[in-house]
């Protein structure tokens, strides 16, 4: 059994206690959806995480009732300033590690108070008080691990049950009433034009408002409730995740057997669906995406394993935070995946698409050179400042189970050759076309941050509109031409 908690903790001390509980629960229910979303929320609500306040509860709003707070994080759907996306970034990752930290062979509870720690800087962030709190856990930590017999599993649920027991018993002793006194009067605050909030700047934020200035401001000013998110997303999210921790265990193709490789994959997309599996409307959807996963990821590997006999590579990168400062406009995003050459050096960057992409590289091209996508051309500049030679960029189509993985991929060259109607996967893209594109990206940025915003016209593409989230409260969105001229 595990000891109580002193009962002479203040209320910063339970805010500690309550966290790090909190962080047990979220593993003790691993596979109870709900009960670990709801530990995530209390948890990304605590003052340790780095997150304003506000900022976690915009999280959590945007997140409705299906979809999990990580969820939310990994799909950028709250606009962040920079600390605040880091911070969020780093917490989601911080629950991934501690659920596999308790799920491994033979953990402790001070490995896992350990973890918890890292995983936050949670040391640096304490007052004396917490700290003495801190070092009350771990001597209770070190005391449950010494009672247990050789082969037991560490029992988080019971020392979770402990941490709340003298966290009430603490609360009920130092409860004293409060001291009710009316409100002073206060007086109107005098109109005052609302600040524009100092913030990063995304590849896909530009993308959005380069291809439809309305849908932007729905999204970014409105702050309008966003999708809760589809199945379409969710098996992005999980096989995404599944896919960084296969390649953080096997950075080269020729780690291990084919068949291992692929059992181990396979293993990586079933515990990332499974972590989802909450967010996935029914039990049968779920299973329909999983198995498409699985099907999916047979054909990746095939892929990624004949890429690396034809030119051997090695992962260095995966979800990579890239940041770039554009004539001071902070810009912030994360690289899918980035491979280096073993015999040039050079680097590849990498997106994974688990949605529609184009079908050519000329098409892609095409819609760099119209100023619409900025997602390659951002990861090209932000990697070569961070001193990679990078050479190549590619899209990986990870959608359709039923066909070889085709990746589109451009090689930078000083200057391309006119663009074509060719259907090749493969081609060139011009370091002029990319440094336009990095012009127009500082040029947007400007507008948004210090040009003065009164009006946001919609698209007049109406291709644009097909899965638009805010099409139904759109009423000057432009008609498909079939509708506009079919009576």
């Amino acid at each position: 059994m595990v000891e109580s908690l002193p009962g002479e903790l203040g209320a910063p001390a339970l805010r500690l206690v309550a966290f790090v509980g909190d962080l047990l629960s979220i593993a003790v229910h691993g596979y109870a959806p709900q009960y670990k979303e709801d530990a995530a929320r209390r948890a990304l609500c605590a003052p340790y995480t780095g997150l304003p306040l506000a900022d976690s509860r915009a999280i959590i709003a945007a997140s409705g009732q299906r979809r999990a707070v990580a969820a939310t994080i990994a799909a950028d759907s709250v606009p962040l300033a920079h600390e605040s996306a880091v911070a969020a970034r780093r917490f989601a990752r911080a629950l991934d590690d501690l659920t596999r930290a308790y799920r491994a062979q033979g953990v402790t509870a001070s490995e896992y108070l350990k973890t918890i720690a890292l995983s936050f800087g949670l040391i640096e962030k304490l007052d004396e008080r917490e700290r003495r709190t801190f070092a009350t856990l771990e001597a209770l930590a070190a005391a449950s691990d010494a009672k247990r017999l050789p082969g037991d599993a560490f029992n988080a649920e019971e020392f979770v049950s402990a941490l709340e027991h003298g966290a009430k018993r603490t609360h009920r002793e130092r409860s004293v009433p409060l001291e009710r006194r009316p409100l002073a009067a206060r007086e109107p605050e005098a109109a005052r034009p609302v600040p524009r909030r100092k913030t990063h700047f995304s590849a896909s934020s530009l993308g959005t408002f380069a291809e439809c200035e309305r849908r932007w401001y729905y999204r970014y000013v409105c702050a309008a409730v966003d999708d809760p998110g589809s199945s379409a997303s969710f098996y992005g999210t999980a096989f995404h995740t599944a896919l960084e921790r296969f390649h953080e265990e096997f950075p080269r193709a020729d780690a291990a057997p084919l068949d291992v490789l692929q059992r181990k994959l396979d293993g990586y997309l079933g515990t990332s669906f499974e972590h989802h599996r909450g967010d996935f409307e029914t039990s049968v959807e779920f299973e329909l995406q999983r198995r498409r996963a699985l099907r999916t990821g047979q054909r990746y590997l095939t892929w990624f394993v004949e890429r690396f006999r034809a030119r051997p590579f090695t992962v260095i990168g995966r979800e990579t935070a890239v940041e770039l400062d554009l004539d001071g406009y902070d810009f912030i995003g994360f690289v899918d995946r980035l491979d280096r050459d073993d015999r040039t050096g050079n680097v590849t960057v990498v997106d994974y698409k688990t949605g529609t992409i184009p079908e050519s590289a000329e098409r892609y091209r095409d819609k760099v050179a119209r100023l619409v996508d900025f997602q390659l051309p951002f990861y090209y500049f932000a990697r070569t400042a961070a001193g990679d030679r990078v050479t190549r960029l590619a899209l990986v189509p990870l959608k359709d189970a039923g066909r070889d993985v085709a990746p589109i991929e451009l090689e930078v060259v000083p200057h391309a050759e006119h663009r074509s109607h060719s259907d090749a996967t493969t081609g060139t893209i011009g370091l002029d076309e990319l440094e336009r594109a990095r012009a127009k990206m500082t040029e947007l940025a400007a507008a948004l941050a210090d040009a003065p915003l009164e009006r946001f016209p919609p698209t007049d593409d109406p291709s644009a509109c097909a899965y638009c989230t805010y099409a139904n409260a759109c009423r000057e969105r432009p008609q498909r031409r079939e509708d506009r001229f079919g009576h």
